[in-house]
């Protein structure tokens, strides 16, 4: 007797019975930790203490600010933007900060695929093609803001993850 897809998908029908979903709880105290993770590495960078993130500065405009409500989507397309400030920066400060933005997003398409909400990839954004001359100009300038800014976006997403955040 020949034992087909169906004999063999029987046959393992106990063990893919086990297998659990990670409950979404965990993932949203995963990214609260990672969010309080991100908060201390920008804290031991010490010279983000001299900007304010409420502070404007002249030519990084580009750099977002304080969002008052955050959807899942919106939290996802501020940290692509911070992601992409961040990776065109030389500093050695940065890089770890940009690899947890990228898992703090993947954490964050979870969140959303949990709730069925579609998130968009995000795409290239047209404000940032001029990146390289402000970089030219102001490299220093430029890291502090944006990771004072990061800082203060981080703690807002932090408050709003405790209210469950729609799409």
């Amino acid at each position: 007797m020949r034992c087909g897809p169906l004999c063999r998908f029987l046959w393992l029908w106990p063990y893919l019975s086990y297998i659990e979903a990670v409950p979404i709880r965990k993932v949203q105290d995963d990214t609260k930790t990672l969010i309080k993770t991100i908060v201390t590495r920008i804290n031991d960078i010490s010279h983000t203490q001299s900007v304010s993130s409420k502070q404007r500065v002249t030519g990084l405009d580009f750099i977002p600010g304080l969002l008052p409500v955050l959807s899942l989507s919106k939290m996802d397309q501020t940290l692509a933007i911070y992601q992409q400030i961040l990776t065109s920066l030389p500093s050695r400060n940065v890089i770890q900060i940009s690899n947890d933005l990228e898992n703090l997003r993947d954490l964050l398409h979870l969140l959303a695929s949990s709730k069925s909400c579609p998130l968009p990839q995000a795409r290239a954004l047209e404000t940032l093609e001029s990146l390289g001359g402000v970089l030219e100009a102001s490299l220093y300038s430029t890291e502090v803001v944006a990771l004072s800014r990061l800082q203060g976006s981080l703690q807002d997403m932090l408050r709003q993850l405790d209210l469950s955040p729609g799409c």
